[in-house]
């Protein structure tokens, strides 16, 4: 018997149990601070010098690259090693999924990851690491080695489109699900809010779980408001034990 395919979108309430903040939550980064946005706007950042400069040293300050995954990306990858088909598509760039065990080959990453360096020319990309080593030597603007290009993460900024084979895949892994978990997102950032509802349109269950309520919650079977480091483990061993959420 085939077993269902479980989907899980999830955006930056998932990580802030291992100290990485959420952007949209009560506490957001974007809350507290409206310019850091700038720092990670695309249009900013490529034409202001002291934004580029700004953006490194925030990006050298926030130690994704030391976080380590937390009990709810655990429990993901402890589901699809229980046997059940699993796919992660994730708002996240932290690359914590990955860490927890999750195959790469399984999370798809919407906006890109924090954990490579892009050059905006020629496009060669290379570890975060050693773009930081450069900020720690003295370098506040670091330049593309091979072509002297503009370096950026290799993420999905603001203003940017989102890889359209990337996309691709997110849609088609959303219409072929059996349950849909969205989890730490508000549901507004598009395309990736719309995927909740896309799920439902073709069948799909819809389970929710986020501090706050999004758009998506009256379409919900279930909402789930508890700390997420506690409600996605239970959540996910009854799905691994055949529960009736799946159904």
């Amino acid at each position: 018997m085939t077993k269902p395919l479980v989907a899980i979108l999830s955006g930056a309430g998932i990580s802030t149990d291992s100290g990485i903040p959420d952007y949209r939550g009560p506490n957001g980064l974007w809350r507290e601070d409206p310019e850091a946005e700038k720092l990670v706007t695309y249009e900013y950042y490529m034409s202001d010098p002291d934004i580029r400069r700004r953006s490194w040293q925030m990006r050298r300050r926030a130690g994704t690259l030391l976080a380590e995954p937390n009990a709810a990306h655990r429990a993901v990858a402890e589901l699809e090693r229980s046997g059940v088909p699993v796919r992660v598509i994730t708002q996240n760039v932290d690359g914590l999924h990955q860490l927890a065990g999750l195959s790469a080959r399984k999370v798809i990453e919407l906006h890109g990851t924090a954990r490579q360096f892009v050059c905006t020319e020629c496009e060669v990309r290379g570890p975060m690491e050693d773009a930081l080593a450069r900020l720690e030597a003295g370098e506040d603007d670091p330049a593309c080695a091979v072509c002297g290009g503009i370096l950026k993460t290799a993420t999905v900024m603001f203003g940017q489109n989102l890889d359209p084979e990337v996309l691709g895949e997110a849609l088609a892994v959303t219409k072929a699900c059996h349950v849909f978990i969205a989890v730490g997102t508000s549901l507004q950032v598009q395309p990736a809010a719309a995927l909740a509802g896309l799920a439902v349109d073709h069948g799909a269950r819809l389970i929710i779980v986020n501090a706050e309520p999004t758009p998506y919650d009256e379409i919900a079977g279930e909402v789930v408001r508890e700390p997420i480091g506690t409600a996605l483990p239970r959540l996910l061993r009854t799905l691994g034990a055949g529960g009736d959420r799946v159904a």
